[in-house]
């Protein structure tokens, strides 16, 4: 398997994109493609890694494009930077995906361009996985950024992927499905929300299991939200605070005196798990689903784990065929792995 990895995008490139693919590559056993300036990786490889510099492929790119750059205007004056190589790598099917902790509108950009649309979906969500607190069962939301408007229609094509992925990709036999709103009653919510819920109710294709509020998505009772962008990128933001902030507050509290710094000692390897439940990076990224390709968006100040976190999402993807399993179930407009939930 080969992973086109953007090595110029990110706070904190190349260095941590770098050492988050030669991490995945000694993890996971793929073939990473450095995508960025040949120069500079080049140069880190010989300096931090020359037993295996020779090794590692790098795919020449000019420039990157910036944080404060609209997405289209920088690919059409930067065609050969490193997001829209990578993205070509993959259409030319010279790479299995791609990851990217750039611009994400960029990426997202770029990815339609070059890759296109699957058919019968009219727009692209950005997946997320969030934790819950059941070990184990993360919560799929979408869309988290790429739609901040929405039609109800492409919230029930996000359901479908959402769906599907869940199946495939998480292993999860019959995911239930739930749509993001201020209260479980189907009346409840802004005028997207109410059409919503009756479209997917209706929907053959979908066993809706209603209305998730807030407070219901690290619950672990649903497998997949949906909502529209804005909503979703509000919460996924929320989300990665929140656990932050509890990570601090534990680590504060625990290093007042020696009696607290005594139990932090005797609590080490819980405390481990507990970071890990809640760290964002252990999830890695998101995947661009609706997409032609497999694309993997990752957090701008993600770290070498974190990015090594979000070549493992797009390595499952692949080895799980999702992309073929979407494009083949929405054509055919079969139905996705059903749970039967009654309705009120």
């Amino acid at each position: 398997m080969r992973i086109a990895v953007d090595a110029m995008g990110g706070d904190y490139a190349p260095k941590e994109i770098i050492e988050g693919a030669l991490l995945a590559r000694s993890q996971y056993g793929i073939e990473v493609l450095l995508v960025g300036d040949r120069h500079v990786i080049s140069a880190y490889l010989l300096q931090h890694h020359p037993q295996i510099a020779s090794q590692i492929e790098i795919v020449p790119a000019e420039g990157q494009i910036d944080m404060h750059e609209e997405p289209l205007d920088g690919l059409r004056r930067k065609p050969k930077s490193s997001i829209a190589v990578s993205m070509n790598l993959v259409k030319k099917k010279q790479a299995d995906a791609v990851i990217s902790a750039g611009h994400t509108g960029a990426a997202m950009a770029a990815a339609l361009l070059r890759l296109g649309r699957l058919p019968g979906i009219d727009r692209p969500a950005i997946g997320a996985l969030l934790p819950t607190q059941i070990p184990h069962k993360p919560v799929l939301v979408l869309d988290v950024g790429a739609n901040i408007d929405c039609r109800p229609k492409f919230l029930e094509q996000f359901a479908m992927m959402g769906l599907l992925y869940s199946h495939y990709a998480l292993g999860v036999a019959e995911p239930k499905l739930g749509l993001l709103n201020i209260g479980e009653e189907p009346s409840k919510g802004n005028d997207l929300a109410v059409r919503v819920h009756q479209s997917l109710y209706d929907h053959p294709n979908i066993s809706f299991a209603g209305n998730a509020e807030g407070r219901d998505v690290m619950k672990g009772e649903f497998d997949v939200i949906v909502c529209d962008g804005f909503v979703g990128n509000v919460l996924l933001k929320f989300a990665e605070g929140l656990g932050q902030v509890l990570i601090k507050v534990l680590r504060d509290e625990l290093t007042t005196d020696w009696r607290a710094m005594l139990g932090a000692w005797l609590l080490k390897p819980n405390l481990k798990r507990i970071k890990a439940r809640l760290d964002a990076d252990e999830y890695g990224g998101a995947l661009l689903l609706g997409v032609a390709g497999i694309c993997v968006i990752s957090h701008g100040s993600s770290n070498a784990q974190s990015i090594a976190n979000g070549i493992r999402v797009a390595k499952d993807a692949v080895d799980n065929n999702v992309l073929e399993r979407i494009r083949t179930q929405i054509e055919a407009k079969t139905s996705v792995p059903a749970v039967d939930v009654p309705q009120e």
